[in-house]
């Protein structure tokens, strides 16, 4: 079975032109099933009930978050309420929210796990023991398709989750830096990449007007950031994935402009 995985969504502009493309692109793909970042949806980072709608609305059958996934307070209520909108799983159980999503397919089962980095990130429960302790609730419920959204700053960290979890899950995609990295592979049945990128503007900065950035770096002075406008760059990959085993076949980029 084909799954596309959708790289961090960047503002209201990507969620519509999501809503244009995205059933045409599963179709042009084969994709049975769509997991979309979610986690810088809404105006001004993070998600909120109308741009994970939006999300929904386009064709995404979970949504992944990751740092600024609790941004957003009107989106309080929907943590508990939707199952298939997760945020990362290290926060623990005594915060809002879920960290795996388990879709039951009827002949096959996908669980979905969201893990937030900790290098130069925020100082939650070690990712890697996390991602041991949830594989035991996963195969619980027999789901042989696992994928794991790990949102992490450090290639280091993220290579090294890759290497940790082959064999034992269907894919580790790296999230939270939207740039798209070339070296996506297949490790042990194990689909990664370091990081699936951005659908966010084109011409930008990681999602952000190119002249706020730049005059940070030359000034060192914080400017409230602006989501640029314009063509939207989709990122993402296809998995090919053997619902029998859980292994992944292949693993393969996509990347559409969208006008």
């Amino acid at each position: 079975m084909n799954i596309l995985f959708i790289g961090d969504v960047v503002g209201r502009a990507s969620c519509e032109a999501l809503q244009r493309e995205l059933h045409a692109i599963k179709h042009k793909l084969g994709a049975e099933i769509v997991i979309v970042n979610g986690e810088n949806s809404a105006e001004g980072n993070g998600i909120n009930p109308a741009s994970a709608a939006m999300l929904f609305d386009a064709g995404a059958d979970v949504i992944t978050t990751g740092n600024h996934c609790f941004r957003q307070k009107t989106m309080e209520d929907e943590w508990e309420r939707c199952e298939t909108v997760i945020r990362p799983a290290n926060y623990g159980d005594d915060v809002i929210g879920r960290g795996v999503c388990v879709l039951d397919k009827g002949a096959y089962s996908i669980a979905v796990i969201n893990l937030l980095g900790t290098t130069f990130m925020q100082p939650l429960e070690n990712p890697f023991r996390c991602a041991d302790r949830l594989l035991e609730s996963v195969d619980a419920v027999n789901a042989k398709i696992k994928l794991v959204d790990f949102h992490a700053e450090a290639t280091s960290e993220k290579r090294a989750m890759g290497y940790y979890l082959a064999g034992r899950v269907s894919a580790v995609l790296g999230t939270h830096t939207h740039v798209a990295t070339a070296d996506e592979q297949v490790i042990d049945g194990t689909g990664y990449i370091t990081d699936v990128g951005m659908t966010g503007p084109k011409e930008s900065i990681l999602g952000v007007e190119k002249d706020i950035i730049i005059e940070r770096f030359l000034t060192y002075y914080p400017k409230r950031h602006r989501f640029a406008e314009g063509d939207i760059e989709l990122n993402g990959v296809l998995l090919d994935i053997d619902v029998k085993t859980g292994n992944c076949r292949s693993i393969e980029r996509y990347r559409q402009i969208i006008v």
